[in-house]
Order: structure tokens, then sequence, then C-alpha cells
């Protein structure tokens, strides 16, 4: 099949290299003519394990192109997913502009029918847009040519992208007519072996699945964190109550982690997309709200330990950060719960010595630009030379099993401050470090430990 993807962000360029190694002719299309340009040279602007390789095999291949201009594509193509950026609006609202764009840019350059496919994260309504607009460009240039619009969100995480595109353990689609549905079958089918897992469904049902699969997951995060606060007033340990609750199978493991929160392009963006639907509509999504208020005040939750043991004043210290991305196996930093915590240290006189194993340059260029208490470092263990305690953000592999005679060597004060909860106070103090984690009271940790 011949498709045109209009966007190469995550979710664009990921997408349509994966079809292009089913053995589709892909396009890949995007304004930023200085992107195209490096993808046509094997230059991938994102980092994603696994990608790099299957772009430059497919684009030697022939498999996988790239242009700046969307008329090339939709010249030679009959399917076009729109997978550009829905960027969260002032008001929570996601912003569309990217979207309708596109939409005008097909009804504009259309030869033939086509099978326009929202792949972008949109709320309910989105695809009416699109046909508005799409249509709109048709009237104007006087054609009578058709086409139809069809919901299918993505539903990749980023670290692990391309497996969960090459092997989806659902496909989400949203017609109007059987002959849509039809021609997504045969897009699918080398992927969905099990027809089970290959879900049909009327387009505002489409659209709002994504919405309401990522706000459950949120859900079940804040839920944890608001245990985890619960558990440290309480005196209880959020680990084994954890353990406790995840063993029931209707609960499960999957989410219930306690942490400094959570961050990234989908569940924040989606969340208060969703509440600002709802308000649309004249509902108040109490509990949607609430979750992200949560998530909100979770981002400080490791400052507030740092206060509680160092004091208000941070002036003179130093601290070493582990982790900067919102998740390991990413460079994204957006929402990332590292930017809060740099900030609200650096704002009270702390500097920060920061250690990321790809985000460093996300840090530098956007996120933390600017800031020049802050200081960036080669190594894990680079980072805590001199500092006054070591903070763990982002649980990237190389931080599980660390040296901590190395790490109590380093730190000039022998405290861990753990957002993650990687490791365990037994398995820490026998070192002679002071441990700090989430959802469990310091008083606890040092009885414990004594026993």
């Amino acid at each position: 099949m011949k498709i045109a993807v209009v966007g190469t962000g995550y979710v664009g360029l990921v997408t349509g290299t994966c079809f292009s190694s089913m053995g589709n002719d892909v396009w890949c299309v995007d304004v930023d003519e200085k992107k195209i340009e490096n993808l046509k040279k094997g230059i991938i602007p994102i980092y994603e394990p696994g990608l790099t390789e299957m772009v430059l095999k497919n684009h030697e291949m022939g498999q996988l192109n790239f242009t700046t201009k969307i008329e090339e594509a939709l010249k030679i193509c009959d399917i076009c997913f729109i997978a550009v950026g829905t960027p969260m609006g002032e008001d929570g609202s996601a912003d569309l502009k990217y979207v309708l764009a596109v939409a005008e840019s097909i009804g504009k350059h259309m030869e033939h029918h086509m099978y326009i496919i929202d792949k972008s994260t949109v709320p309910v309504g989105t695809a009416n847009k699109v046909r508005t607009k799409v249509q709109e460009e048709l009237d104007k240039r006087g054609s009578g040519l058709t086409f139809d619009v069809i919901s299918n969100p993505e539903f990749l995480k980023e670290g692990t992208a391309v497996s969960d595109c090459m092997k989806p353990d659902r496909i989400v689609i949203g017609v109007d007519n059987e002959d849509a549905a039809e021609v997504m079958r045969e897009l699918y089918k080398p992927y969905v072996m099990n027809t089970e897992n290959f879900i049909l469904m009327d387009i505002a049902s489409a659209e709002m699945t994504k919405y309401a699969a990522n706000s459950m997951l949120a859900t079940k995060i804040s839920f944890m964190n608001e245990i985890s606060n619960i558990c440290e007033k309480v005196g209880a340990d959020v680990n084994k109550v954890r353990r406790g609750i995840g063993s029931d199978h209707r609960i499960g493991f999957s989410f219930i982690y306690p942490s400094c929160g959570y961050g990234g392009s989908c569940f924040p963006k989606d969340v208060q997309a969703l509440i600002k639907t709802a308000d649309e509509f004249g509902y108040k999504a109490r509990i949607l709200q609430s979750v992200e208020d949560v998530n909100h005040a979770q981002k400080k939750v490791v400052v507030e330990k740092i206060i509680s043991r160092f004091g208000e004043d941070l002036s003179g210290r130093t601290f070493g950060v582990w982790g900067l991305a919102f998740k390991p196996d990413t460079d994204d930093m957006r929402e990332a719960p590292a930017i809060t915590i740099i900030s609200e240290l650096t704002k009270r006189g702390a500097k920060v010595q920061a250690y990321d194993p790809k985000a460093e340059e996300e840090a530098k260029t956007c996120y933390l630009k600017g800031n020049e208490a802050v200081s960036y470092c080669k190594s894990k263990y680079e980072a805590l030379q001199e500092a006054d305690a070591m903070i763990l953000v982002t649980e990237w592999k190389e931080f599980r099993s660390p040296d901590f005679y190395e790490i109590k060597r380093l730190l000039k004060e022998p405290v861990i401050f753990d957002g993650r909860n990687q490791y365990s106070a037994k398995q820490v103090n026998k070192y002679g470090l002071d441990y700090y984690q989430i959802g469990v009271n310091a008083a606890l940790v040092t009885e414990e430990t004594k026993g």
C-alpha cells in the first residue's frame, strides 16, 4: 500500500517507519526542511531504541521516503495519516491548529479518493472538523472528489515505541462505513494475527478511547502517590502496600509504583484535554482534576524532603541529580518531574550537577535553558563529586545497581533522595547512607534498618 504520514515526531516517524518495514511504500512529510534533510542523511531527530536502524534500512531500500511537499506524497498515496502535534492550549484544551492545517493542505492537493486517518491524539469531534476543513478546500476548487476520515489513535510508549508499533496489543479503528473498515483491515493485517485485537467502533468512541486510556493510567499513578503520602503520615510503608494490593489480579502491578510524578507528552496533556472537553459539555470531571492536582503536588515531594533535611535556604548546597528525562529510554523532557525539582532547588540558592544518558541536550537547549546554576556531567558518579546529596529522578537501568561505596565516598554528606523508590532502605543504609524515599516515613526507615 502507498501511505503518506504527515508529521515526523515520535508518532509519525515511528508509524511511517514500521509501515515501510512491512513492505509498504511510505512518504513521511514535514514542513521542517532541516529535519527532512537530516532524515535523508540518516540523522534521526529523536532517541527511540531500534528506530535509527529501521529508518536507515528502509530508506536505503526505497520504501521510506522523506519530503516537505505534501502534494508529492498525495499524488502517489491513497492513505494519509495525520500525525502532527496537538500541544496543550492555555486553557488546557488540545490545540488543533496543526491538525487542521494538514487537513486544509489535503483538501488543496488531493487528486483522487483519500483515506484520511487521524493518528494524532485529538478530542472527540476532531474527525468532523477535519472533514469540514477538507470539504471546504474541495468546494473552493469546485472538485467532486470524495474522501473518508478515520480515527486510529496511537498507543505507543516512548522507549518501546517501535516494539509497540510492530507488536500492538490492540488496534482501535473508528469508521463510519464498511469500505473504510476494510481498508484498515488490509493495512493492519500483517500486525494483527489475533483478530480480537482489531477493534472497530464509531469515530467518536475511537477518539474517546485514547483519552480514556491515558487518563486511566494517570489516575493509577496519582492514586498510588496519594496513598504514598498517606502512608508517610500514618507510619505505613507504601512499598509493602503496593505489593499487597498489586497481587490482586483486578488491580495488578502496572502503574502503581510511587514516584515523584508523571510527565511526558501524553498523560499531562491528555488529562487536561479531557477535563476541558468535559467542561465544554457541561460536566465537571472531578476525579480527573484531582489526578492532575495530585501529580502537580507530587513533583515537589522530593524537594520538600530536601528542605526538611537541609532547610529552606539551600545557598551553598550542591545536589547531584540522576536523570532528566520524564522516563527511561527517551530523551523527552516534556513535563518531566526533573524540571520542577531542579527549578525549585536552584531558586532556593542550590547548585545542581545533572546527569542523564540521553536528555542532556534537551535540558540545555530547552527545558533548563538559561539556568546557570545547573551543570551537566558525563557520568552518574561525576554528578556526585562534592555534592551534598544524590537525587534519583529517572529510573534508567544504569542507576539500578550502583556502587554505594563510591556514592558515599563522593558525596560530602551521605544522603540519597530517591524519587522512584529504586532501592530499599536496608540495601542503602548498610553502606552508611541516609535514605529518603517516596511514601515511607524516615523514622520508620530508621527503625526497620535497626532490626
